[in-house]
């Protein structure tokens, strides 16, 4: 009895093993190929560029930017991480729509509608009923960029990532700077903010569909519940599945005391980590370059952001590693071109305190 358990055992452990060594040959087999986990897509020029961040070493046959500039295109994974990190810190990136194009411009066209129909009886004559019309827009990008800097004997001797840490330098500047553009940016070498487009804005006739409509608060620095009510049901119902607050941590510390007329708090905290706090039931995003609430200011926007305003990426960051500008110090002069604007105004609508 114990000779056949013997033999059972040591069968299903020449399966196993039969199993491990074939699951080995296939990692085996995509790590060659560059596709196992955590492998990356360009393995060689992953390392030159690793080697450019040294030494400033080009080799010609990998180098995907200038080479007389010593000007490299980010690896893809480097290139990724940058836009992971920017995903997680930027709260427009996290509720609005993103768009990676690869030239300088992306064009949206608009039905502005205008089909026409009407009830007839059998024999009757049809004639020719209106027909829908196009609108277009074109979303163009601007250059951000970050510059962060390191001694040429930090990078000899480092034994730190040194590609983790431009990256963590370049997500803190990129995420300031595209944070007060796509709230309130000019569109010149950025993008045009959101609040541009609201109804008196600079870029309230810029879209097809019209502006983004405003609603009024009778107060300078506070807002009411039925102020807030009006600003959401003045949403079509069509978008207020996926609606938000949006507004500074000044505003939200003034909407947070709002109470009904039982005394109940309006503001909701979240009861789940990770989960953001609720104002009538819905979620308050906290956006650091809106405005505080002051006289004509546009504080508090409510809206579905994901298909109101559209970021565009140009794909690719660059680095051009600078030894020569400010020695000893060697600079990391990083860009990356993007854009954004409204797509749908009909989505977002913003409160305006009163003039005084």
């Amino acid at each position: 009895m114990t000779t056949e358990k013997m033999a059972r055992i040591d069968a299903s452990v020449s399966d196993m093993q039969a199993a491990v060594d074939q699951a080995n040959a296939k990692l085996a087999a995509m790590t060659a190929n560059g596709s196992g986990p955590g492998q990356v897509k360009d393995p060689e020029y992953s390392e030159a560029f690793r080697a450019h961040f040294r030494k400033g070493d080009i080799q010609a046959n990998l180098n995907k930017g200038a080479s007389d500039e010593g000007g490299y295109l980010a690896p893809v994974e480097w290139d990724r991480t940058i836009t992971d990190k920017l995903i997680e810190v930027s709260a427009m990136r996290q509720i609005a729509s993103t768009q990676s194009i690869s030239g300088n411009g992306f064009t949206k066209l608009f039905n502005l509608r205008g089909t026409a129909s009407g009830w007839v009886g059998e024999t009757a004559a049809r004639g020719e009923t209106g027909t829908a019309t196009f609108g277009s827009m074109t979303f163009t990008t601007g250059e951000i960029y970050a510059n962060p800097a390191a001694t040429q004997q930090m990078l000899d001797d480092s034994e730190v990532d040194l590609e983790a840490w431009i990256a963590g330098e370049v997500e803190t500047e990129f995420s300031y700077q595209e944070g007060l553009a796509f709230i309130s940016g000019n569109g010149s070498n950025k993008p045009n903010g959101f609040l541009t487009y609201v109804t008196g804005a600079a870029n309230a006739a810029a879209n097809p569909l019209g502006s983004i409509e405003k609603k009024s608060a009778a107060a300078v620095a506070m807002v009411t519940e039925d102020e807030l009510l009006d600003l959401i049901y003045s949403v079509p119902s069509a978008y207020t599945g996926n609606c938000r607050f949006t507004m500074n941590r000044t505003s939200m510390g003034i909407v947070r005391k709002l109470r009904d007329t039982d005394g109940r708090q309006l503001w909701q905290p979240s009861s789940q980590a990770g989960q953001p706090s609720q104002l009538l039931n819905y979620p308050v995003t906290e956006m650091p370059g809106m405005p505080d609430m002051a006289a004509s200011a546009l504080p508090i926007a409510f809206g579905d952001f994901r298909r109101g305003y559209l970021i565009v990426d140009r794909t690719g960051v660059r680095v051009l590693r600078d030894p020569f500008t400010n020695k000893p110090y060697v600079h990391f002069y990083t860009t990356k071109r993007v854009g954004g604007g409204v797509v749908n105004p009909e989505c977002i609508k913003v409160m305006e305190m009163a003039a005084s």
